[in-house]
């Protein structure tokens, strides 16, 4: 029988009011991510990690799911994470287990996702001694965690677990790493309970605004002519999008969201211009370059959104910048702000939205309306139309518009991998929702597409969970096809299989002259037969009057994973285009731009 985390943590505090036990540490550890409600573990065992793996074979009410690889555990862990907003946690063995899991921690910390990893280390009397599946985890992994620890006493493990988990999910979200020495998760200690808080005097995150600063923000709003919403991933995170939906309500104002904000306002509302940046839409990015006041709300204007910073800044001098950012460190580091504002996004658009209805200043409606005048203009550019009359071969555009118009009343979450195949989802899937779209931004991490949807499924196992996905990016985990079918996570698989790694193939044919170096796939799986040798359902669709009928043959089949090979135009690209160190208003439209 399960239990509830309720149940879970219930019974981890009966257990403290006890005496203190003698335990070992790794017993230790497992108690305390029960006392943490953990439900799921996602791993791989080795020599480094047995004491703890036999700890946790002792105990009933923490699923660990054994991955095929470590890169795919980190990965499944930040899909969970990312869906459902708790913390993902992930456990790797000494060695090749710490380093294969190197860029799963690397893609969450990008992205700000919260997770705990706990890799096994050599025994510590052979700490630094070029031991068996020895390696500095912790000098290794500090540049790309919020914070990682060593732990050499056993006494500490209960503090530092709850640490991890404290500065995980706090501030910025981010991975934290605990590094255990396999002879300290033997060690024996009087056990006397797991902390029931946890206090830090060098991190301590700021969640009020400053109030003044709010204010600011909100007499340069009022006051704005042609005013712009930028929201990123920081929106999704901070679960504000119900604030942010508030505030556009109130003020009626133009609203774009980047790749890791997506759903934040729902891609339907007329006031969603849709994504900035490099592959935003033509009103999108001429919006955000020729506004006078930006609301930037958790987001980093990062290259692939403001395009080149000089361009930015010096064609729109006027422009007031109003950011708001848990992370100090991102506000003004490419862009400078006028009025920054450090705090809980969702608590602050709160605030915002209180002064707004409070004041006695009025809108400039006249203004406002000749700005939408001119949005609406730019909005009829229709600059993602594409050729939807094609009979002759699969459009991938199709093929992701015929998902959205089948799931978009369904309880659906869509995850990708990185590519041609993402971009086309992020414009043309309509999220209604936050934490439906799962996709590695910053990093822009290849294989990610299915350990998300299996990690994803496991938590929601009554929702649809679909991976879109390239031919090439779906070979770097394709081994997780079979965790999927042990572990009974029935997602579906949408290939847009172009035979090329697509993305690359367009820089090259836009930048290098259409020299391909290495960019065509040449030996690839038949992947309906790859797919039933898994276990699985594996389907071909070679032409367009296929597409619906086999996306709803595959969601009809609840129970299994399905794998929808889709042969789609090699030459497709993906428009607009902003190419690397042009402005925003620099864009490629299409082929005639070439």
């Amino acid at each position: 029988m399960e239990l509830s985390k309720a149940e879970m943590q219930s019974a981890a505090q009966a257990a403290e009011q006890r005496a203190p036990e003698e335990l070992r540490a790794a017993e230790i550890l497992i108690r305390a991510l029960q006392a943490e409600g953990v439900e799921r573990i996602w791993g791989y065992p080795g020599g480094a990690m047995l004491h703890i793996y036999d700890a946790l074979y002792k105990q009933s009410t923490i699923q660990h799911v054994l991955v095929r690889h470590e890169q795919a555990a980190v990965h499944a862990a930040d899909g969970y994470a990312r869906a459902t907003g708790d913390v993902g946690v992930v456990m790797v063995t000494s060695g090749p287990g710490a380093t294969n899991a190197v860029t799963g921690i690397a893609t969450a910390y990008m992205d700000s996702v919260p997770l705990v990893i706990i890799s096994g280390q050599v025994s510590t009397s052979y700490i630094g001694q070029d031991a068996f599946q020895e390696c500095d985890t912790v000098g290794i992994t500090r540049p790309i965690v919020k914070h990682n620890f060593l732990v050499r006493d056993a006494r500490k493990m209960a503090e530092t677990v709850k640490k991890a988990f404290y500065i995980a999910r706090s501030g910025r979200p981010g991975p934290v790493l605990i590094d255990i020495p396999k002879d300290v998760s033997f060690t024996k200690v009087a056990f006397d309970g797991y902390p029931q808080s946890v206090a830090m005097r060098s991190y301590n995150p700021v969640r009020k605004g400053h109030t003044g600063q709010i204010r600011k923000a909100m007499q340069l709003l009022l006051a704005a002519k042609r005013p712009y919403i930028y929201t990123g991933g920081g929106v999704v995170r901070g679960n504000a999008s119900e604030q942010l939906r508030l505030l556009a309500d109130l003020l009626n104002y133009p609203v774009t969201s980047t790749l890791m904000g997506l759903g934040a306002v729902a891609g339907t509302d007329r006031r969603f211009l849709g994504m900035p940046g490099m592959h935003g839409t033509y009103e999108a990015n001429m919006t955000m370059q020729n506004c006078d006041v930006l609301l930037a709300v958790g987001a980093r204007f990062d290259d692939r959104v403001i395009g080149n910073t000089k361009h930015f800044t010096q064609e729109s001098a006027e422009r007031k910048v109003i950011h708001i950012d848990i992370d100090p460190s991102s506000i003004s580091k490419r862009v400078k702000v006028d009025v920054p504002i450090v705090g809980d996004v969702k608590d602050v658009l709160a605030d915002l939205a209180g002064m707004i209805r409070e004041s006695a200043a009025r809108l400039d409606e006249k203004a406002l309306a000749a700005w939408w005048a001119q949005i609406e203009q730019w909005r009829a550019r229709r600059c993602l139309d594409y050729d939807r009359d094609n009979t002759e071969v699969v459009k991938p555009q199709r093929v992701v518009e015929t998902l959205w118009n089948l799931t978009r009343d369904a309880d659906a979450y869509i995850t990708s991998d990185v590519g041609q195949h993402q971009m086309w989802v992020a414009q043309y899937y309509k999220f209604s929702q936050p934490r439906r779209w799962i996709n590695s931004g910053g990093l822009g991490t290849m294989g990610v597409g299915i350990p998300f949807a299996m990690g994803i499924k496991l938590a929601r196992p009554q929702s649809e969970v679909f991976c879109v996905t390239g031919e090439g990016s779906v070979q770097m985990c394709i081994q997780e096809l079979s965790t999927c079918l042990q572990y009974n996570t029935p997602i579906k698989i949408v290939a847009l299989n172009n035979r090329y790694l697509g993305m690359v193939r367009q820089w090259q044919e836009i930048e290098y002259a259409g020299r391909y170096s290495h960019s065509y796939m040449d030996a690839l799986p038949n992947f309906v037969k790859l797919a039933e040798a898994y276990g699985h359902v594996g389907m071909l669709i070679e032409r367009p009057q296929d597409i619906e009928p086999a996306l709803r043959e595959a969601r009809k089949l609840k129970d299994r994973t399905v794998f929808m090979d889709f042969r789609t135009d090699p030459t497709e690209n993906v428009f607009p285009m902003v190419q690397a160190g042009k402005g925003l208003t620099e864009m490629l439209m299409g082929a005639e731009d070439l």
